[in-house]
């Protein structure tokens, strides 16, 4: 166990993404049939999950120095993309690696089509400024 901020958390919980209860919650919801757009509601669901499961096991960002501007201060939160769903289906055995490489590639094509970020939301216009560091 890692001491932290005067919480006791187990070494690796900072920069983890899938906590056991959503592997789980992930094999009790998964459908080999689940269509683009409800595999992005179930990634809204889990990016949820996360933030509530870290926050009540009070997990905080480790501290980085950002390669960008030199600011020293919490990482940002991990978060669940849409492609970490896929993934995650195939690296914990909820679907075979073949059928999350097919999903993957439905996933990617889905993507440009509708020009979608990595969270499954409109991406933002090429126009827009670059968002600022979000360590």
């Amino acid at each position: 166990m890692l001491r932290y901020n005067r919480f006791q958390m187990a070494s690796g919980d900072a920069q983890r993404t899938w906590f056991p209860e959503m592997v789980e919650e992930l094999r009790k919801r998964w459908r080999r049939d689940l269509s683009l757009p409800a595999l992005i509601e179930l990634r809204d669901e889990f990016d949820s999950m996360l933030h509530r499961v870290r926050s009540v096991r009070q997990v905080h960002s480790p501290v980085i120095r950002c390669r960008k501007c030199g600011h020293v201060g919490p990482a940002a939160e991990p978060e669940v993309s849409v492609r970490s769903v896929i993934i995650a289906v195939g690296r914990f055995g909820i679907a075979s690696l073949e059928e999350a490489k097919e999903l993957e590639k439905r996933w990617v094509a889905h993507r440009k089509a509708h020009a979608l970020d990595l969270h499954g939301k409109p991406a933002l216009p090429a126009t827009a400024p670059p968002p600022l560091c979000r360590h």
